[in-house]
């Protein structure tokens, strides 16, 4: 409990007056120090809170009409999966995806921790329950489902999603996996998040009505919406919860009302109590001021950048892999071998990390050059060759144990479609069969039917070989046998070919 100083003073002065001698003396002194005990623990406690951040747009005309500390770093918790729902919609609008399509859970997203729907791994769910799930309850376990459905492993996933951000203009958003669960490298603002927001609704209005769903039917489960404030204020349409303990309690809001329009963001609030009642202030406040006309085209939609995946910096240490698309942005390094932390950090970037991300803002973005997107297109349209022949790999590393562990088989040929696991890269191409044969030597029984071959692509006037498995039996095969490797030390993810 934190005391007012002037009631302390108060009190032990009047104590003091009344007293008099030793006795009283001390009193006075313990009672002092008692007071100055609880005012640091009470500094202390309020250093350790989450930081807060809000802001509010006019979603029709992009003003901001309120705004604190938009563009400080934050953890963004589950507001994550706006975007992880983002690119779901983008895939139903493209076709790649129906509503009814089957998701398989792996054991990778099963195991994920709560708030989550609990399908069990081997299981599916359809893409509609899916979001149903992320929309209400906020299920982690769904998000890495459409993450490794989406992006054929959650890694790359996590990078389609940080290019996709670039894209938006969400110059100082990272993404590491497809939920929110704490990653210190995962980070946003409050202006990012809005404008997120606003695309959702622009973009995607005929998807958008999910995120007003109030509940949701799953078996015999009947799912409340965490977003306490649908329903309860008027004109909020959704979007989004989130909450971490280094995140502090997280909302993204939009409403619309009497023709005016709004996106509104609130970071690190100390309860989710707190932040509803600072939101729903927000809204009061703010709603009314918002124009009636303006441009509804606020943010460009445009498609989806390719991805590149991981290239092999040496050849004697195939393993060693550093993640190109990361070049240059707030955060950057390889991607943690884990998705997510086990613990919760409360630090936040420092000024010295806000001063490298200002600094790579001014020298890249403003001149309208986006690393990512400025990445090689898709393989299939840069490919040197269909396939790419892979003779029987011995090398001086793996000599010895060459009578023990399987070969690559010679000549292998590309399978053409399906489902492949990608090891790595190399400008090598022996480098990149040292990494398939690497993978084969630990992958043993996970790779048994798998055929290796590498496939060139041209990048910057040089060839790039790419080390891959194919021949999988569907999306669960692959993903499982990547699953497989990577509990072996070995670096890949699953792609539909």
């Amino acid at each position: 409990m934190r005391l007012k100083s002037s009631a302390v003073l108060k009190s032990l002065s009047g104590a003091h007056s009344r007293k008099a001698g030793a006795t009283s003396f001390v009193r006075f002194i313990a009672l002092t120090l008692a007071a100055a005990f609880i005012t640091a623990t009470s500094v202390q406690t309020a250093k350790a809170d989450p930081k807060y951040a809000g802001i509010v747009i006019d979603a029709k005309t992009g003003k901001v009409l309120y705004g604190e500390d938009p563009d400080g770093l934050r953890y963004p918790a589950s507001l994550t999966k706006m975007m992880t729902l983002y690119l779901t919609f983008e895939a139903l609008n493209s076709g790649r995806i129906s509503l009814d399509s089957r998701v398989p859970v792996s054991a990778n997203a099963a195991k994920e921790p709560p708030s989550k729907l609990g399908v069990r791994a081997g299981g599916s769910v359809t893409v509609e329950q899916a979001i149903l799930a992320l929309v209400t309850r906020s299920a982690n376990d769904m998000a890495t489902a459409l993450g490794e459905h989406l992006g054929g492993s959650e890694d790359r996933f996590a990078r389609m999603m940080t290019a996709k951000a670039r894209a938006l203009g969400m110059t100082r958003t990272t993404y590491r996996n497809a939920n929110g669960l704490p990653n210190t490298a995962q980070m946003t603002t409050a202006r990012d998040q809005a404008r997120l927001g606003i695309a959702l609704r622009q973009h995607f209005p005929q998807y958008y009505g999910y995120f007003s769903t109030r509940t949701f039917n799953f078996g015999k489960q009947v799912i409340g919406n965490h977003n306490r404030l649908v329903g309860t204020v008027k004109g909020v349409d959704g979007i989004k919860t989130g909450y971490t303990r280094a995140a502090g309690s997280n909302l993204a809001t939009s409403a619309q009302l009497d023709g005016r329009s709004i996106v509104a963001v609130v970071l690190g609030g100390r309860s989710s109590a707190a932040r509803d009642a600072t939101m729903r202030k927000l809204v009061a406040t703010y709603l009314p001021q918002a124009s009636r006309g303006g441009n509804s085209n606020l943010i460009a939609q445009t498609r989806s950048a390719p991805v590149e995946e991981p290239v092999a910096v040496a050849a004697a240490v195939p393993s060693v892999a550093v993640a190109a698309t990361d070049a240059g942005l707030p955060h950057a390094g390889p991607v943690p071998q884990t998705r997510y932390e086990e613990a919760p950090v409360t630090a936040f970037a420092g000024s010295s990390s806000n001063a490298a991300v200002k600094a790579m803002e001014a020298a890249t973005w403003q001149k309208g050059k986006d690393p990512i997107s400025q990445a090689p297109v898709a393989p299939d349209r840069k490919m040197i060759t269909n396939s790419t022949k892979v003779d029987n790999i011995v090398t001086a590393s793996t000599a010895a144990s060459a009578s023990a562990a399987p070969s690559v088989s010679p000549r292998a040929e590309a399978p053409q479609g399906g489902w492949v696991i990608q090891i790595g890269a190399s400008p090598d191409e022996n480098s990149a069969r040292g990494l398939l044969q690497n993978a084969q030597e630990k992958g043993g029984a996970a790779l048994r039917s798998a055929k290796p071959f590498t496939v060139a692509f041209s990048k910057d006037g040089s060839q790039i070989y790419r080390a891959r498995f194919g021949g999988f039996d569907g999306q669960n095969a692959a993903v499982n046998a990547c699953n497989a490797l990577k509990k072996k030390g070995v670096s890949c993810w699953a792609s539909l070919q």
